[in-house]
């Protein structure tokens, strides 16, 4: 019998979570120890079951899978399994709910408290990742609606009640358009099933009823757009970045926007392609949306974090791109990015959280001249900055090219080298925005008021030296991304005859 390692890369966050909120009398060093330790072996399973991945030509599609029936009237299986598509993502939360652990080490209101939601905020993320029923996957995605709420309104700062309760509303208008569509899918499959693979072989076409299947498209896309999030849905991202405690940011950056992408890959690309070709055009000109508007919007902040905030959504849009342009380079690429994004955003808001914690300052306006105090997180700082600039030799560079060849190149959808074009336009932004924040936040005059800040300490050099060698590591060597997710993207281009 096959070892159920996915579940136990789920659930041990989880459990780590109901031994800090339960057992009475764990220190607050303590406490740390244990969600580092229910962290870290999750991510070490992880990183064996990468390794293991068969990538060879004729291996399964989806492997490690895991089912059991679980409610029987309604058909739903308690069903796990990761493909190439999945598999980065697991590792990428696993590491990041590691790392979270380390970034809020300094942590001291209600420690107890902060520390169970962060590991249950992990346990749902991996689940949707892992997910292959859709009641299941809607069951985790709505789970972290609970955490994320606690704590931003709790460990949060500026209007962190305000900012808290808009991203409960907006992901619950999201969860509610999600539930509708599967519902939808539901009832429109004979006999009615809530397995993504199944549906996924069926063809729905002869079997539509009263919902047409461009309908659940976008009742699923919409709701999957508020995660990713797409313009105009996407303004719960801002405040939720900017109010939000470091380590919050980090996994919402790196991982919880990365759900909007890959269930519009695992769900709505995989199981409505004709819808999905049909209105490519339309998603095209959202991302070029996106990435402009996002890019040009960020130019504008004054917050560090909010500046950050809105670099993610224009990033996001280069992750649409190379979903609808429907190419297998394209799709890649949007996979690459979707990781290469999580370590990149992540270092980025790690590193702020760092500079503001420091120096008691967020405003850009008023920072200046901290490379001369902290040198270290100047060159850290710099080197996440050309990561999301896209220089050579970062992952951002790969992932973006990866997207551009692929899209310019597509034959599945007519105009997309135009939108590309649009797209590469947030390159150029992107220069701007991160080069004008350097000048500011660190190579301008020095203030006075700055003399006596401190650098970076031992254990946040460590978790940014994790960051930065991975950041190098996909950009020097892309293939051992690329090699898992063509695996899983293969079976989905062929569907356009890639």
């Amino acid at each position: 019998m096959d070892f159920n390692y996915l579940t136990i890369i789920i659930f041990l966050p989880l459990a780590g979570a109901a031994i800090i909120a339960l057992v009475p009398g764990l220190s607050s060093r303590l406490i740390r120890y244990v969600a580092a330790i229910f962290t870290l072996v999750p991510l070490a399973i992880s990183l064996g079951l990468f390794a293991a991945f068969d990538r060879s030509a004729g291996a399964e599609v989806f492997q490690f899978q895991e089912k059991v029936s679980w409610i029987p009237a309604i058909n739903a299986n308690y069903h796990l399994g990761v493909d190439g598509l999945s598999l980065p993502l697991v590792v990428l939360m696993a590491l990041l709910g590691f790392l979270a652990v380390l970034i809020s080490w300094k942590i001291n209101l209600r420690v107890r408290e902060y520390f169970a939601w962060l590991l249950l905020l992990e346990t749902s993320i991996l689940g949707v990742f892992v997910s292959l029923d859709l009641l299941l996957f809607f069951i985790f995605w709505e789970i972290e609606i609970i955490p994320m709420y606690f704590l931003i309104s709790i460990w949060g700062a500026g209007r962190k009640e305000y900012s808290a309760m808009k991203y409960v509303l907006y992901t619950l208008f999201g969860g509610a358009l999600i539930l509708a569509g599967i519902l939808g899918l539901y009832f429109t499959t004979d006999p009615h099933s809530l397995s993504m693979v199944d549906i996924a072989q069926t063809d729905l076409a002869p079997l539509v009823t009263s919902i047409p299947l461009a309908a659940i498209f976008f009742l699923l896309l919409a709701g999957f757009a508020v995660k990713l999030p797409i313009i105009p849905l996407h303004t719960w991202l801002p405040d939720a970045h900017t109010d939000a405690p470091t380590a919050v940011s980090v996994i919402l950056a790196g991982t919880l926007i990365k759900m909007g992408g890959y269930a519009i890959i695992r769900i709505c690309v995989t199981i409505f392609p004709q819808a999905t070709q049909d209105y490519a055009p339309l998603l095209l000109t959202l991302a070029a949306v996106n990435v402009v508007y996002g890019a040009a919007v960020t130019l504008k902040q004054t917050d560090i974090k909010r500046l950050i905030a809105y670099s993610s959504i224009s990033h996001m849009g280069f992750v649409l791109l190379g979903i609808f342009a429907l190419s297998k380079v394209s799709l890649v690429g949007a996979g690459l990015q979707m990781f290469s994004h999580g370590i990149i955003t992540g270092l980025l808001f790690a590193v702020a959280g760092i500079v503001m914690h420091n120096t008691k300052e967020r405003n850009i306006a008023k920072l200046g001249g901290l490379a001369r105090q902290m040198p270290a997180i100047a060159v850290i700082f710099t080197i996440a900055g050309l990561g999301a600039m896209g220089v050579p030799s970062t992952s951002g560079f790969t992932a973006e090219v990866t997207i551009f060849l692929g899209a310019f190149s597509s034959n599945v959808v007519s105009g997309v080298p135009i939108f590309t074009i649009i797209c590469l336009l947030g390159i150029l932004l992107a220069a701007a925005y991160i080069l004008w924040l350097l000048q500011r936040v660190f190579f301008g005059p020095a203030l006075a008021k700055f003399n006596h800040v401190i650098d970076a300490d031992r254990l946040e050099k460590i978790y940014c030296a994790i960051f930065i060698a991975l950041i190098f590591l996909v950009g020097l060597y892309p293939m051992i991304l690329t090699d898992v997710i063509k695996t899983g993207i293969a079976p989905i281009a062929a569907l356009f005859g890639g």
